[in-house]
């Protein structure tokens, strides 16, 4: 039997669902009114509802997120909440906290949410036993630990594969709590990873004045596909719970494109898409006309290139040209025919920062802007803006699913029958008595039920084949032919809808053992059950939730893949030949009245962020 392998998509709302869905999408992602990761995109229970049942009209799932870490008083609430949305029909809960696998649930399948630190076989491998259907994996992972991984676990395997990255571990930055008592676990990240520091060395000399060191770029993995097929992966998530529609309709519609591309050709033996229909298309998707500040592959295939956006956390868009030429308040710019009205272009001023100016015309290559500003014969000019796509993709029409139906249309004893089958084998049939009466002009039924029966209108179906079986040129109305169709397929709706089958499994409490017996503050313990669930399990230690137990200046905020050192042409491990001389450590980034120690882990290639009473061993490098 052939894998499903599924395009996971980001709800903000009911209507960017709705839009992932007519997109191409296989799953999406969605707030619930509460204990989701992000507090501006909550739903209500009645619009995940609404969402479900579009979602299930196409064989897609909707997924809620219960990913905050939770505190005592709000497990009756969140045990609450889950009994709803598995009574109105959500496929999975993707969760961070244990604690819910305490609680008396229905049979509601889980997701262990990728705040949950999910980088080794064994962590992994524990879930899975513990009852997770499928794990989300650390967006740190490599290729080979991905295989690792699938190899050593039973569990399906789901990975980001566009967005933006947090550049932290999920689920072990404290930057927020520590800079201002606002939890990321809890769904309210102060971004402290897009601000300005300023980088000093051991000897307090400034290495940096400003710049946004932590600030990375954006995930894209599009075309690496099917080497992560290959290596375990059978759901594409992409980032963006607080993006506009343009942002998911676009990334939607190209991963779409790039999956089928692999599903029909090399892997179509073994893999197949996870729901129905097809999706027609009014713009080209392309990845970099989204929000996005520079894309890399992150760590998919080991560190192999730099991957901070220093220069700005916004979005730099689509690199267009260079500036050849500039007089008279306009630009010449390369391929300025790409350019419309309103569109805004970024660049990086003499400064090296980041700046932008907005289109107001273009004409034979040169641009007028509304704001005119000094920019260099060379500067390299991006589109972070593009005015008329945009406006494209914004309308509801820029991308329209559809379901394959055939149609049958034969005579019975007493009159008429219409069959419509469709793509999944669902059938829907209305029949209706007539007195029969012969048509005076020869040929009338079949070509009248032809034309009329294909015209499925704002239906979620097309017509693949009509079959038409007749004994006689009868007369039957039109109007009568167009109500028995949009009868028959008003009904395949219901019954597509009604006819979906979801998954589920009983929540079994388990005793195997945990791969460690002591917890530190990094495993986001903040509650009863989840500190119940644990020692089931075997451990003997559990340091409270760092939400719970935060002393001001001496602790670690940050556990990290991305290194500062690295980015700077330092590291002792990948750069010796050309990294010069050692920097005098500890390095320290400021921002405001905040300040941070950076320690270097070299042998897991990690770093530490810290704050800045912390007091840090240093070990030399040994590479």
């Amino acid at each position: 039997m052939k894998k499903k392998v599924e395009i996971l998509a980001p709800a903000k709302n009911l209507l960017q669902g709705m839009a992932a869905i007519n997109s191409g999408a296989d799953a999406v992602y969605i707030g619930a009114p509460q204990f989701g990761a992000r507090t501006n995109a909550n739903n209500s229970v009645d619009d995940i509802a609404e969402m479900v049942r579009y979602a299930h009209l196409f064989k897609a799932q909707v997924f809620v997120v219960i990913n905050t870490i939770l505190y005592d008083n709000e497990l009756e609430t969140c045990q609450k909440l889950i009994h709803e949305l598995y009574h109105i029909g959500v496929d999975a809960l993707i969760v961070q906290d244990m604690a819910i696998f305490e609680m008396d649930l229905p049979p509601i399948v889980i997701h262990a949410s990728t705040q949950a630190n999910n980088r080794e076989p064994k962590q992994v491998g524990f879930l899975q036993k513990a009852g997770m259907k499928r794990v989300v994996l650390a967006r740190e992972l490599n290729l080979d630990q991905i295989k690792e991984i699938n190899e050593a676990c039973d569990v399906e395997l789901e990975f980001f594969v566009s967005g933006a990255l947090c550049v932290s571990f999920s689920g072990n930055c404290y930057m927020s709590v520590a800079g201002g008592e606002r939890s990321a676990n809890r769904g309210s990240c102060a971004q402290n990873c897009r601000l300005p520091y300023k980088l000093t060395d051991g000897n307090n000399d400034t290495l940096i004045e400003s710049s946004h060191l932590l600030s990375i770029k954006d995930l894209d993995l599009s075309d690496q596909l099917p080497q992560m097929i290959e290596a375990g992966i059978i759901s594409f998530k992409i980032e963006g719970r607080l993006k506009d529609v343009v942002y998911v309709k676009n990334n939607v519609s190209f991963l779409r494109a790039r999956l089928d591309q692999f599903l029909n050709g090399d892997g179509k033996d073994k893999f197949q898409k996870a729901s129905s229909g097809r999706t027609f298309y009014t713009f080209d998707a392309e990845m970099d006309r989204s929000f996005n500040r520079g894309y890399t592959d992150y760590f998919v295939n080991k560190r192999t290139e730099k991957i901070g956006s220093w220069e700005t956390p916004k979005s730099q868009g689509q690199i267009i040209g260079k500036i050849i030429e500039f007089k008279n308040g306009k630009y010449l710019i390369e391929n300025a025919e790409k350019l419309n009205n309103g569109d805004g272009l970024y660049f990086l001023n003499e400064q090296n920062e980041a700046d932008g100016v907005q289109v107001n015309t273009v004409e034979n290559g040169w641009i007028t802007p509304n704001n005119y500003k000094n920019i260099p014969v060379g500067t390299l000019i991006s589109r972070n803006s593009d005015a008329n796509f945009n406006k494209q993709v914004e309308k509801d029409n820029s991308a329209i699913r559809k379901i394959g139906v055939e149609l049958k249309f034969e005579e019975t004893q007493y009159g008429f029958l219409l069959t419509a089958t469709d793509e999944d084998g669902h059938v829907s049939s209305e029949g209706f008595k007539v007195t029969k009466e012969l048509a005076k002009k020869e040929g009338f039924l079949k070509s009248n039920l032809e034309k009329n029966l294909i015209k499925t209108g704002n239906t979620p179906f097309i017509v693949d084949d009509v079959a038409i079986e007749l004994e006689d040129n009868w007369f039957v109305p039109i109007s009568k032919i167009n109500e028995i169709r949009r009868t028959v397929l008003e009904n395949l709706i219901n019954i597509r809808v009604n006819e979906y089958h979801r998954e589920e499994q009983a929540i079994v409490k388990t005793d195997h053992p945990y791969p460690e017996k002591t917890l530190d503050f990094t495993y986001n313990v903040s509650n009863k059950l989840a500190r119940q669930f644990y020692k089931r399990h075997g451990v003997e230690e559990i340091e409270k939730a760092f939400e719970l137990q935060w002393e001001p200046g001496k602790a670690r905020v940050m556990t990290t893949k991305y290194c500062v050192k690295y980015e700077l042409g330092k590291c002792a491990r990948f750069q010796r030949d050309t990294m010069g001389e050692k920097l005098k450590e500890p390095l320290t980034l400021t921002h405001g009245e905040n300040e941070y120690k950076l320690k270097f882990n070299c042998k897991p290639c990690e770093m530490e962020i810290w704050e800045k009473d912390a007091e840090l061993e240093f070990e030399e490098d040994n590479y």
